[in-house]
């Protein structure tokens, strides 16, 4: 009451007090005096989430079939014979700094993705650019497919050969008009994630983006990288700088050819 000392509720035994201010709360000193009432907003209360147990074979075809019968765009998930299951997501690639990639090297045709052939390996060559800005990537996964391989997966697919742990997979969920991020861990399983939530991609969606850990780590970067970002930057500086005076030059003509127009008239 006097020195408005709290704790944990599992804390109680731990503590030991020695109030030397004279105070109501003297005669009455013990853990048990310090306790507020259980509804107080003041006391914070650390409970261990525990794990749900995997669900069974049975449970998770019930999930694919009321999953199933929600799609709409034949993306159906098929459960397997060993009771795994295989199905689609999409992700959205959110990058904001540019990715390597090797130079001159042709797109990758249907022959060289069934013969499992790995284009970055052919040339030592690199040249760094932004993707289009909210691509999004279709992937055919299984229920055993890590967040990990899915960012490994991404980057063979778009050829891009950055190091995988300068991105990260988040899963985006919307609630009450705003719009939710959450890192998932690299092992955690995205198709399990998306049969939990269904397919409608307003409750949940996958994006792929920079593994923001504060301050760009620029050590993980290469020389030829860093001398890349550099030129984009001037690039970009320059662009920027000549839209700024196109946009100023259409305004000044706009402004002469009213004054033109104004000094032909009377008044």
């Amino acid at each position: 009451a006097d020195c408005r000392y709290t704790c944990h509720q599992e804390c109680r035994s731990l503590i030991q007090l020695d109030c030397r201010r004279p105070g109501p709360c003297q005669s009455q000193l013990s853990p048990e005096s310090t306790l507020l009432p259980p509804c107080s907003q003041n006391v914070t209360q650390t409970v261990e989430e525990e794990k749900p147990e995997p669900p069974t074979v049975q449970e998770i075809k019930q999930r694919i079939e009321k999953y199933n019968a929600k799609v709409t765009n034949c993306l159906l998930m098929k459960l397997n014979d060993d009771g795994t299951y295989t199905g689609f997501i999409k992700v959205h690639l959110k990058l904001r700094r540019p990715v390597t990639v090797p130079a001159g090297i042709r797109p990758q045709s249907i022959y060289d993705a069934l013969r499992e052939v790995n284009l970055a390996d052919m040339t030592d060559k690199r040249t760094s650019f932004y993707l289009p800005l909210d691509a999004i990537k279709q992937l055919h996964i299984s229920s055993t497919t890590t967040v990990s391989e899915v960012i490994q997966g991404l980057l063979k697919k778009f050829m891009v050969v950055d190091n995988p742990q300068k991105f990260a997979l988040f899963k985006e969920m919307r609630k009450d008009g705003q719009v939710l991020f959450q890192k998932l861990p690299l092992t955690e399983y995205p198709l399990y994630l998306r049969l939990l939530a269904g397919p409608d991609t307003d409750a949940l969606s996958f994006v792929l983006k920079e593994n923001e850990t504060g301050e760009v780590e620029w050590d993980a970067f290469s020389i030829p990288e860093l001398q890349n970002f550099l030129m984009i930057l001037d690039k970009e500086e320059k662009d920027k700088i000549q839209q700024v005076h196109r946009k100023y030059e259409r305004f000044k003509q706009r402004l002469q050819q009213t004054l033109k127009e104004a000094r032909g008239k009377p008044g």
